[in-house]
């Protein structure tokens, strides 16, 4: 009964978020895995985005593509919240929002990051950062950690405890 008392008030809390994917493109993608993903948009249809996640992995060819580029400055003019998680901060700030922001990514990447964008300060010493409407992360689990303070920051402390719980991760706070 505690479970179901527990789903229950989970479901209650459950925010009306729409989460979808968005590309220059809508045909099959490959990752660096060679997993095949559909992205559901693409930068001429999507719905407005409150909260813009920008993933990493291997950035450089999106880095290159002009079009990528002025797409993530034009849409995170409009949104409520922008985040990347590893490398995916590059293509921010490409975008120009690193500037005079202390900002965070994969422990690989942060010389370079540091060098290409010398107006933002790279923190070396945490897992994420968030500074204001601007959330940048270290690594994937940096990255979960970083989603579970998004959520907290949303929708409450109660919700990202019962995530964690749920995913049975280990929420590193920082």
């Amino acid at each position: 009964m505690k479970s179901a008392a527990l789903m229950r008030s989970q479901r209650e809390q459950k925010p009306d978020w729409q989460v979808f994917t968005v590309a220059e493109e809508t045909p099959l993608l490959k990752t660096n895995g060679e997993l095949l993903i559909k992205p559901h948009y693409s930068f001429h249809d999507h719905p407005h985005i409150d909260c813009l996640i920008i993933p990493g992995g291997a950035t450089n060819r999106l880095m290159e593509k002009h079009a990528v580029i002025e797409w993530v400055r034009k849409v995170s003019q409009q949104t409520q919240l922008n985040t990347s998680v590893c490398t995916g901060a590059f293509l921010l700030g490409l975008a120009g929002l690193l500037d005079g922001h202390d900002v965070r990514t994969h422990w690989g990447s942060l010389d370079s990051l540091a060098e290409r964008f010398p107006r933002a300060t790279v923190r070396r010493d945490v897992r994420w950062v968030d500074v204001g409407n601007l959330i940048t992360a270290a690594g994937i689990s940096a990255g979960i950690d970083m989603s579970l303070h998004l959520v907290e920051r949303l929708a409450g402390r109660e919700l990202a405890e019962a995530v964690a719980h749920y995913m049975e991760y280990r929420w590193n706070e920082q």
